[in-house]
């Protein structure tokens, strides 16, 4: 055989050799299990909290009217400015209301006179009569002269101090210490007693209401729970409450629940609740929206999984994806109960000891083979205060 023979003999060899050798198959390469962060499940005591929507309302609210008719003559307050009960806001015409006084005094000074006179005859009549001088009738028309003289006194009397009253009306004052609104009348209006002309709004702001609506749903649900044991109440006095301004602050005093109405709004199906808190810098005014943080109770055996680990499937049910057995994925219907800090509060689908996955979730889908890894992400971190 040639050399040129023996050549192409060897290099024949050699490329059948290498068709031997099969590349890995995308299959092959599938086969292997996805590392997936996970968090195993375990209870933990929580304080059970529920945000209610409200408004602000002043803890007292006075209209400031007219108790006499008359023309006013000052307006001795500030528009918007703080007030002490009984200090003086208008002057109304004292004029009449002084000569009213003035004659009622003197109608007493007459009456008195009149009853002196009454009284002395009254005394002479009973001696006259002792001695026979003078009639039974007489003596007797004496007394009642006597008696009529001095109702006429105690009549006389309580007129004076009607037109004193009224003229003490003309000064009107602030019934309780708070924040005057706007005045509703100027210097020179006429104001009258029969329609009560109101005149200005004073509100006591510190402290203040929280006005709150609960679904009653809500609230059967937590007497169901507190009645399994499921939650222990927070405490055994007043509830505490935190405020959640408009804007996203928290209000920097807490306040505390005051009560729980005793019927259900039946166009609402909610109740109401007040909440009081103090309001010493005046930073709450009445008609502010706020949210209210309300302490509920506590749970000993809480499970909470991070919010991105549950989606949602078709018909709207809370799903979580979880390590099943021999590592594989597998899906699991939950029942959420509310939110608390950045994770879920789960009343029903978890149990201790269960893997919850929470990182790679694209990457797997039910029944797929998986390595589970603790998780490393603020995903699986513990819930912030709430």
């Amino acid at each position: 055989m040639s050399l040129k023979s023996l050549l192409f003999a060897a290099s024949s060899l050699l490329v059948l050799a290498g068709c031997d050798k099969k590349p890995a198959t995308p299959a092959a390469a599938a086969t292997q299990p996805t590392e997936v962060g996970v968090i195993t499940v375990a209870t933990r005591p929580v304080t059970l909290t529920r945000e209610l929507p409200g408004r602000t309302s002043a803890f007292r609210i006075a209209e400031v009217r007219a108790r006499v008719s008359g023309i006013v003559l000052k307006r001795l307050f500030t528009e918007g400015a703080d007030v002490k009960e009984g200090q003086v806001l208008y002057q109304i015409d004292p004029a009449p209301y002084q000569a009213a006084l003035d004659s009622a005094k003197a109608s007493v000074a007459r009456a008195e006179a009149a009853a002196l006179s009454a009284r002395l005859q009254a005394e002479r009549s009973e001696k006259l009569v002792a001695a026979r001088a003078v009639s039974q009738q007489e003596f007797d028309s004496s007394v009642a002269a006597r008696q009529g003289s001095e109702a006429e006194v105690a009549a006389a009397k309580a007129a004076v101090q009607t037109a004193e009253i009224n003229l003490s009306y003309t000064r009107v004052t602030s019934p309780l210490t708070g924040r005057i609104g706007r005045s509703e009348v100027t210097e020179g209006a006429y104001v009258q007693q029969a329609s009560a002309t109101l005149l200005a709004v004073v509100q006591q702001l510190d402290p203040i209401y929280v006005d709150l609506t609960q679904s009653s749903t809500e609230v059967l649900q937590l007497r169901r729970a507190l009645e399994a044991g499921q939650v222990t109440r927070a405490g055994h006095g007043e509830a505490k409450v935190q405020l959640i301004l408009d804007d996203g602050r928290q209000y920097a005093d807490a306040g505390a629940l005051q009560f729980s109405d005793v019927s259900v709004n039946a166009s609402t199906n909610s109740i109401s609740l007040r909440a009081l808190f103090p309001n010493p810098r005046g930073e709450l005014l009445p008609g502010l929206f706020v949210r209210a943080r309300l302490e509920e109770g506590s749970r000993s055996d809480a499970i909470l999984v991070p919010q991105p680990a549950v989606s949602r499937n078709q018909k709207g049910e809370a799903t979580a994806l979880v390590v099943g057995a021999e590592n594989k994925v597998e899906l699991r219907v939950l029942k959420i109960d509310r939110a608390i800090g950045n994770q879920w509060l789960i009343a029903d689908g978890l149990k201790p000891g269960d893997q919850v996955i929470v990182e790679n979730l694209q990457r797997i889908r039910p029944g797929a083979p998986v390595k589970p890894i603790p998780a490393t992400t603020p995903a699986g971190a513990a819930p912030s205060a709430p």
